[in-house]
């Protein structure tokens, strides 16, 4: 697989959804900050706080959570892109469809198999609306492509309705 098919983002467009995603994901990790910042004011010296297992989880859940993040605003970029999506309106209507391919199952689930809250599913369905809705207007409005005169105007069709073997 050669990295040409992959569609070009603005780094940062990529950096700044990074961004975003890690404020909207604070609320699921600030649980996890609290028993590390606890255990920090707890220890007796720094060598113990870096060696304790609350260190350890936190640096691989920042670590793995920024790479998800950055890998996430790169997917929507390049779905914006693909798609040539140009207004707020589309880019929520992809961000919806992102939202029900990757997150509603799963909420569903936790609705119905599991039997969880409402309150603890709704709340988590929130965060997640914010994180592909909120991430694909954001990044619309910011802009993604690497040459804003790449798509220019709507009358053409979109980057994927296009064919090397039709005339422009």
């Amino acid at each position: 697989m050669s990295l040409h098919y992959l569609p070009a983002v603005k780094p940062s467009a990529i950096a700044l959804g990074t961004i975003f995603n890690q404020t909207a994901e604070l609320a699921v990790l600030t649980p996890l900050f609290g028993a590390t910042y606890q255990r920090a004011k707890s220890s007796n010296s720094k060598e113990e706080f870096i060696k304790s297992k609350e260190a350890t989880s936190t640096a691989v859940s920042l670590g793995s959570s920024l790479v998800g993040s950055a890998l996430q605003s790169y997917g929507v970029g390049a779905l914006i892109n693909a798609t040539g999506t140009l207004s707020y309106k589309g880019s929520a209507y992809l961000g919806a469809l992102i939202f029900a391919a990757t997150s509603a199952p799963g909420f569903l689930n936790d609705l119905i198999v599991e039997k969880r809250t409402l309150e603890t599913v709704g709340v988590s369905v929130l965060a997640k609306l914010v994180e592909t809705i909120g991430l694909s207007v954001f990044l619309t409005w910011w802009g993604t492509r690497t040459n804003p005169f790449e798509y220019p105007g709507t009358g053409r069709g979109t980057p994927l309705s296009r064919t090397s073997f039709r005339a422009e």
